[in-house]
């Protein structure tokens, strides 16, 4: 085979972790492809949360998920990392040292490979009452990707989480008025997240579990039981944003021949991505160590530590660089 045509590294998964490795891979001068499922790079953060305040990204205060990931686009278009989307890889095979990628669109050959898959396919956690499916895309949402819809309108945001509150704050900016309803006393989310809660506009309506739903002409009925009580509450509003996470499924992934070892969705590695296969390495929500947290943040350190492992295995000659300065000049 023609050695053009072999890759020292293929990123699997185009979100924010896997899109960085490859900016970071294309420093190197590393012969790189980052294969994408989806139609668009971002993953997550650009599917479900592109209106998302993001605070854990180094020299921004904060950034919305669409802007962060225009950010990264504009980044990678600076190297000549291959971009390759509306591919799925269906198997990965070991071949001598090293390995064919096999994709709906063909297959390529690759030294080293970098699974940056996230959670993999993932799917909003849907409101269990029986016929919310009749309000979804009118008055029932499980993201905020058009900000203006919710202007001079009422919302409830259900949820108890930092992405809940992050919804909740957002909107506010746009709405008449916001409720936070959430089955707890208190929320699960970052201090300062609560803290900015606090502070806001948004009535917060704990604990309370919504239980029913009902057409009242263009608007919704929301029927709430209290837990652990017979108590329920009702009220109007334009809108509910429901964010109870995500359902993720890695079916892709176990069907892979070359399989590295892992539990729940998550493959084991240290640090710097190494798992127990050579040369397959993993760095974002997918990577699981003692240490690791789920942060943008984390997969954005992760992602020069497994390139430069990668770079070094394969190329056990060639000086890895001391500094980011002194990649390029």
């Amino acid at each position: 085979m023609n050695n053009d045509e072999v890759y020292d590294i293929t990123i699997i998964g185009g979100g924010p972790a896997g899109m960085f490795a490859g900016f970071y891979a294309g420093l190197r001068n590393a012969k790189t492809q980052i294969i994408e499922s989806l139609a668009e790079l971002g993953g997550q953060v650009a599917t479900l949360y592109p209106e998302k305040t993001i605070l854990d990204v180094a020299g921004y205060p904060q950034i919305k998920g669409r802007e962060l990931i225009a950010q990264l686009e504009q980044q990678l278009q600076t190297v000549a990392t291959e971009v390759k989307l509306n591919t799925t890889v269906q198997n990965i095979k070991q071949v001598g040292d090293a390995f064919e990628v096999i994709t709906n669109n063909g297959m390529t050959v690759s030294k080293s490979i970098i699974i940056a898959t996230g959670v993999g396919a993932f799917n909003p956690r849907k409101l269990a009452v029986d016929n919310s499916d009749e309000f979804e895309g009118t008055n029932l949402f499980y993201s905020v990707k058009d900000l203006d819809h919710f202007k001079n309108r009422t919302v409830l945001v259900a949820g108890g989480g930092d992405a809940a509150i992050d919804e909740a704050l957002l909107i506010e900016s746009v709405a008449k008025q916001v409720y936070l309803l959430h089955r707890r006393d208190k929320f699960r989310a970052m201090e300062h997240s609560v803290d900015l809660l606090t502070e806001s506009t948004v009535e917060t309506v704990t604990p309370y579990l919504i239980s029913e739903l009902a057409s009242e002409g263009d608007q919704v009925k929301i029927t709430a039981k209290k837990m652990k009580s017979d108590e329920e509450m009702s009220m109007v509003v334009d809108d509910i944003v429901v964010n109870y996470g995500f359902i993720a499924q890695d079916d892709a992934l176990s069907g892979w021949e070359v399989h590295p070892e892992g539990s729940r969705g998550k493959i084991h590695s240290g640090v710097s991505g190494i798992t127990n296969i050579k040369n397959v390495f993993t760095i974002g929500d997918v990577a699981d160590y003692e240490t690791k947290q789920a942060l943008i943040a984390t997969g954005f350190g992760e992602a020069p530590l497994a390139v430069n492992e990668a770079m070094r295995s394969i190329y056990p000659d060639r000086r890895g660089p001391v500094h980011s300065t002194s990649i390029k000049r």
